[in-house]
């Protein structure tokens, strides 16, 4: 029988941004994924607090501003917590053109920190899940998924939404990859597969390969 898995959203009002607790028992482990500006971050690290987790790491989908804002939040509570991310975006956590906060004209520019590379193809477990890490750059350099086949369940970050994709119009974007990132390694999951993404509300890989009319069979038609 698979590991229970709890993913708690918390929707930041500025950017509709979804943060997610991950986690998967009272008193066990978790992770905090994209915290957003606030409440966000706050929230998420209360949610922990309630529920008298042990909070493993920071894990970051991709590094734009919506994505990020709620870390200080989140170390501000828990000191010292690792911050995952894929090597390719973590100039974006201390650069506010690459995390696009400069063009929203309320730059973000973390503290430099030490962070832990998040490679495609590679592993992370979490109290006994293990998740598959999948590349999705595309909307952003070093976008990453994380897959755990026991539950069925995928983040995204801003790769797939439902009914719609990641912006392709940033300086750093590639539209050609994240089309062949989605299809190659998330529209190939089994149909069941619940996507939570960075915004809106959750879908599942058979209902986006179906109707998505970006990467979806209507794209075809």
């Amino acid at each position: 029988m698979p590991t229970p898995i709890r993913l708690d959203a918390f929707v930041d009002p500025q950017f509709g941004e979804n943060g997610y607790v991950v986690w998967t028992r009272t008193g066990g482990p978790c992770w905090f994924v994209d915290p957003g500006f606030q409440p966000s971050g706050a929230n998420m690290a209360a949610h922990a607090r309630r529920e008298n987790l042990s909070p493993q790491a920071i894990v970051l989908t991709h590094g734009h501003l919506d994505h990020i804002a709620g870390i200080p939040q989140v170390q501000q509570a828990y000191p010292n917590l690792p911050i995952i991310i894929a090597d390719e975006a973590a100039p974006a956590l201390t650069d506010p053109n690459e995390n696009l906060s400069a063009g929203y004209g309320f730059p973000i520019s973390l503290p430099p920190q030490k962070t832990t590379d998040l490679p495609a193809g590679s592993t992370l477990t979490l109290d006994g899940t293990t998740w598959q890490v999948f590349d999705t750059s595309g909307h952003a350099p070093g976008s990453r998924s994380l897959y755990n086949a026991e539950s069925g369940i995928v983040l995204v970050g801003d790769a797939l939404f439902y009914r719609s994709i990641g912006r392709m119009d940033f300086h750093h974007s590639d539209g050609e990859q994240l089309l062949r990132n989605i299809k190659q390694h998330l529209l190939t999951l089994p149909d069941d597969t619940k996507v939570y993404s960075g915004h809106g509300p959750v879908t599942t890989i058979g209902a986006e390969r179906r109707y998505n009319p970006y990467v979806g069979l209507q794209a075809e038609e």
